[in-house]
Formats: structure tokens, C-alpha cells, sequence
């Protein structure tokens, strides 16, 4: 199959998570049609151990690139550290964007050095992230802070944005970067954009200095627009797809609301009952 400038661009997520990295590639590529893929059945990957991950992340772009899609990007970063290298090796010609904790945004926005990490404990420990973190600090000498945050991509995945429960999870993991001065923290699950409010909350019930957030949605969607011009697969007009189509291993209506809540956007979703495949690597 020979990929074409109106051909959609394929998103997937362990969940909702990536639909903040959707809305900005809505923004930034506004003629561009999208194909979302929630992987809500297994949600959250952070918690799976890593063949499941590789597993999914496989059967799901195969999925993708059947309708076809013309690009992928792999809005999750459990995904990207556990099996973007297997995905490409599968999928060479095929352009394929990952996502990342935005270390190095955050080193450019950071006035005192100090650097906060929400992430799930998955993504702090794999490789991947292991090995960018030590490259930043040795070149930057800057003070990385992880705090894992087990629970919170799921708070997001039921829709609990702002109940008393979210607001005390999260409390529990600013506080520690508060208390080290870190003046940035670093989004590094794209399920945490949504819980943006609660967050900043959290951050003015410790502390009275000013932090940034970095979202790394943003970082992405540069690069995809990047990867579509180096490959002559910028959409000219708006493509023969409906603007953006929606598929979930979970309930459709579910995620159909999601679209609507988080991103007011009418999707049209469609559950698709993808089966992990064992030993596919």
C-alpha cells in the first residue's frame, strides 16, 4: 500500500490519554482527518507488564493501518518506551511518531533547574526514559524529581476529573515536587493535561511560587507535522474521512462522551474488538 497526502493520520492511546494530544494536532493541522484509537479494554498500560503492552500496541496499528492510515502516532508513552522500536521494525515504511516525558521542553522553560516528573512508574523505568533523563542531566546539570503516580491515568480513564478523591491523589504527588522547589513539572502520561485544574490546585495549596507545566502534546504534534512535510503527506484540503473517527476495545458511547466533555468535538466511534496476539514479537 503507498501511503497518500488524503489518507488520515492514526492516533492510539491505552485510553482517552491521547485525545490531549489529539486536540492539538486538531489545531495545528486543522485539514488533516484523524482516526483515534482507545485501547480502553486494557487501559491503563502503565500497570501491564511490557509483552501485553508490545502485544497491543502491535495488533492495534495493524488495525489502523488497515482502514489505511498514512501515519501513526503513538500517543502514549508507556507505548513509545515499551515497543515504538518493535512497531517500526514491523511498519518500515510507514511514518510513525512517539511520544516522550518533555524533559528537554522543560529544561528551556525551567528559571531554577529543578524539575518535576509525573509519569507512570512504567515510563520512569523504562529504558527509553532512563536513558534521555541521563543524557539531560549531564548535559543540562539539572535536577530531575521523579514522582510516579500510580492510579491517576485511571482517575482520568473514569472520568474523574475533580471529585475529592482525584484532588487528595494528586495532592499526594505535588507536594513532594513542591517541597524540593521544583519550579516545572513535566506532564509524562498524556492522560495528566486533564487533570490540568486539579494540578494547579494542588500546587497553590503548597507553595506560592510560580510552575510551569509542560505538556507534551505539544512537542508531538511539531514533530508530526515535521514527519508529514519530509514525507510529502501533508493533506492539500480536507480528506474524503469524516473529520475525526473514533474505535474502542471498551464502550463506544463512553468514549463518545469523552470526545465531547474533554474536547467538545461529535465523534463518530465504533468498538472494535481487537484480540491480543501471543508471541506476536
Amino acid at each position: 500500500m503507498v501511503n497518500a497526502p488524503s489518507m488520515p493520520v492514526g492516533i492510539f492511546d491505552s485510553g482517552i490519554g491521547g485525545l490531549s494530544v489529539l486536540r492539538h494536532i486538531r489545531a495545528q493541522l486543522p485539514v488533516e482527518s484523524l482516526c483515534y484509537f482507545a485501547d480502553s479494554g486494557f487501559a491503563p498500560y502503565g500497570e501491564k507488564p511490557a509483552e501485553l503492552v508490545i502485544d497491543r500496541t502491535l495488533s492495534i496499528a495493524r488495525y489502523l493501518l488497515s482502514l489505511p492510515c498514512k501515519a501513526l502516532v503513538v500517543a502514549c508513552n508507556t507505548a513509545t518506551a515499551e515497543a515504538i522500536h518493535i512497531l517500526r521494525a514491523h511498519y518500515p515504511a510507514t511514518p510513525i511518531v512517539g511520544i516522550e516525558p518533555g524533559l528537554k521542553p522543560a529544561t528551556q522553560v525551567t528559571k531554577n533547574g529543578i524539575i518535576g516528573v509525573m509519569a507512570t512508574e512504567r515510563t520512569l523505568m523504562s529504558h527509553k526514559f532512563q536513558r534521555l533523563y541521563e543524557q539531560l542531566r549531564q548535559e543540562t546539570g539539572m535536577t530531575f524529581i521523579m514522582q510516579a503516580c500510580p492510579g491517576l491515568a485511571d482517575r482520568v480513564e473514569h472520568n474523574d476529573l475533580y471529585s475529592a478523591r482525584t484532588e487528595q491523589l494528586v495532592l499526594g504527588y505535588v507536594r513532594p515536587l513542591m517541597a524540593q522547589d521544583a519550579d516545572t513539572i513535566v506532564l509524562g502520561c498524556t492522560h495528566y493535561p486533564f487533570l490540568e485544574d486539579c494540578i494547579k490546585k494542588s500546587i497553590r495549596q503548597c507553595t506560592d511560587r510560580e510552575v510551569q507545566l509542560v505538556d507534551t502534546g505539544v512537542a508531538v504534534t511539531r514533530q508530526l507535522v515535521r514527519v508529514l512535510q519530509r514525507e510529502n503527506l501533508t493533506a492539500a484540503e480536507k480528506a474524503v474521512f469524516a473529520d475525526t473517527r473514533a474505535f474502542t476495545t471498551g464502550n463506544a458511547h463512553t468514549l463518545a462522551e469523552q470526545f465531547e466533555q474533554l474536547l467538545h468535538i461529535q465523534a463518530n466511534v465504533s468498538a472494535v474488538p481487537i484480540e491480543t496476539t501471543p508471541n506476536i514479537v
